[in-house]
């Protein structure tokens, strides 16, 4: 699906996979910047972790890139700070189920460097990336986790006109941004929602009032996934379905990949949201086409 979508961009290419079996506490995606040693960046993360009693399981090595699995059973949001006060490292996201992956270039350099075909889940996000607001860098690339609340993601298409208003409110309470782009806050949005016990539906109902601009975009948790359109619908998205499976996109050609039979297809309408329950998913393998 991903590949089949590289016409509409190769800057960047993400997925979140969720729905995993990690036999750690957390696992945190790492990435640490190109004028910083990724051994002593590293090392400071792991003192970072082990400050705060965390202990770390295991540390799988991608180049600039670390897969860190750790137990710990503290507030997540003094870890996040903790591990972003590391000179020179960021966070791409942490999960008890869930990881993002992302790089710079299209699916299967992506898959080259980081081996997610490999990876097993029950749902998961992508995103091929054309940067139209904002600059081109691993970071700023979909899919975005609502730092720092675990297995929260989100893509988004489209522009938030609001997005600084949100954004500073969002920082006057305290939260935290890695990047200059709406889509993060989006993500944070739905996350802080869901954090009050909203359900997932209810909160990207309230989204469709709270956020200007045009969008569409899809959220991830831990147990569900999510979609939302804008009152104009612009920004294309098709579904195609299955008793066993549902698949979305942006366009259809991405979903005939995995759907090449007659399947039920929907495309949802303005101000639309729809919401689907995985928790009970089977466990899938990721394809790259």
């Amino acid at each position: 699906m991903l590949y089949s979508m590289r016409h509409r961009g190769v800057d960047s290419t993400g997925v979140n996979i969720a729905g995993q079996h990690f036999g750690t506490d957390y696992v945190v995606r790492v990435v640490v910047s190109e004028d910083q040693g990724a051994s002593h960046a590293i090392e400071g993360v792991r003192n970072a972790i082990a400050a705060l009693g965390g202990s770390v399981v295991f540390i799988n090595d991608f180049g600039r890139f670390r897969r860190i699995g750790l137990n710990y059973s503290g507030d997540l949001g003094k870890l996040s700070d903790s591990i972003l006060s590391v000179k020179g490292a960021e966070i791409h996201s942490i999960g008890r189920s869930s990881e993002v992956i992302k790089d710079v270039g299209d699916a299967y350099e992506l898959d080259k460097k980081h081996h997610f075909s490999k990876v097993n889940g029950t749902h998961g996000l992508g995103h091929v990336r054309l940067a139209t607001e904002s600059q081109v860098d691993i970071t700023h690339s979909h899919p975005f986790w609502a730092y720092p609340f675990p297995d929260i993601t989100v893509v988004h298409n489209g522009q938030l006109t609001n997005y600084h208003k949100l954004k500073r409110e969002f920082q006057q309470r305290g939260f935290r941004f890695q990047t200059h782009n709406d889509s993060e806050v989006i993500a944070v949005y739905i996350a802080d929602k869901l954090s009050r016990r909203r359900k997932l539906g209810d909160a990207l109902e309230e989204s469709l009032d709270d956020l200007d601009g045009t969008f569409t975009y899809v959220v991830s948790t831990d147990s569900g996934m999510g979609m939302a359109k804008d009152r104009w619908s612009a920004k294309p998205f098709v579904i195609l379905e299955t008793d066993e499976m549902v698949g979305v996109a942006s366009e259809e050609v991405a979903l005939r990949r995995i759907f090449p039979d007659d399947v039920r297809r929907i495309e949802p309408q303005e101000h639309e949201v729809l919401t689907w329950n995985v928790s009970l998913a089977p466990r899938i393998k990721v394809r790259l086409n």
